[in-house]
């Protein structure tokens, strides 16, 4: 399918990186029919994306009167048989192997022959994703960053069956959106979090050893290195329990012991202290 012929776009998972991903899109142009399992996720998510419109109508990235007609092209459904409708699918749901597939054969059954059905994922293999639809040529990952509306990078990631056309086509739709898509080929964490989970890791570990507070390890890495978060205030933001996931996929993935998630980060996850959405991590909220 080329870029030409996609005008409505089905979001599938409304949370922070759906939701984000809904805002993208329909402020491009698109309809989308944005989908959840329950209406109050789906309530919440266009309270984010307001709210969201506001800080661009504030920044005067948008005007006040674009921000009812950006969400006017959002439609909101339960409803799976509502995903039918779609030119392209963009799957967003936690980063579970299991829940992914699940939601993906879903969505494949009732896509058109050809429409592109793309994973948010993080670290899971798109290769592995693509064998379990009916249209491995026709899927890709199109990895965003969070928050969506503010963060230019994809990562797009080829399966071992993904098309050049679907390639070509989801590159061109990324710089449609204002984003700088990063070809990157089929590997556990791909880049992005190859690089930044044991990073993540390490300032955990750095902390339980007592070698420094939360606080001291985002400073060194702050003044020192320039980073504008530190590792420790990323993880949480990103959620502590979402890092621990993605370092189970590169452990199991690359069969390195280095990836293993360190005993704090899980200690963490199991008292619930998941980072900003929980209201508590390495820091509070």
């Amino acid at each position: 399918m080329s870029i030409d012929q996609i005008k409505t776009v089905a979001v599938i998972g409304a949370g922070t990186m759906g939701n984000g991903i809904a805002h993208v899109f329909a402020k491009s142009g698109y309809n989308v029919i944005l989908r959840d399992v329950d209406q109050k996720f789906l309530d919440r998510a266009f309270d984010a994306i307001s709210k969201n419109l506001d800080r661009e109508v504030k920044k005067a990235k948008i005007t006040e009167a674009e921000k009812p007609e950006i969400l006017k092209r959002i439609r909101s459904t339960t409803a799976a048989a509502d995903l039918a409708a779609a030119d392209l699918a963009v799957e967003a749901v936690p980063e579970q192997r299991e829940l992914k597939e699940r939601v993906l054969k879903e969505a494949d059954a009732l896509l058109r022959p050809g429409v592109i059905l793309a994973s948010n994922t993080s670290s899971i293999s798109v290769t592995a994703l693509a064998a379990k639809t009916s249209r491995p040529e026709n899927f890709i990952g199109m990895h965003f960053m969070n928050p969506v509306p503010v963060m230019t990078l994809v990562e797009v990631i080829r399966g071992l069956q993904t098309s050049e056309e679907t390639f070509s086509t989801i590159m061109a739709l990324c710089q449609k959106l204002g984003k700088n898509p990063v070809a990157v080929n089929d590997a556990p964490g791909f880049v992005s979090n190859r690089v930044l989970m044991p990073l993540i890791n390490e300032a955990a570990y750095a902390v339980m050893e007592g070698v420094a507070t939360p606080e001291a390890v985002d400073a060194v890495m702050k003044m020192g290195m320039n980073h504008p978060m530190g590792p420790l205030e990323l993880a949480d933001f990103i959620g502590l329990d979402v890092c621990v996931d993605i370092l189970e996929v590169l452990q199991t993935g690359l069969g390195d012991p280095k990836y293993r998630a360190r005993p704090l980060l899980k200690k963490y996850v199991a008292a619930g202290w998941l980072g900003r959405k929980s209201g508590r991590g390495f820091y509070r909220y």
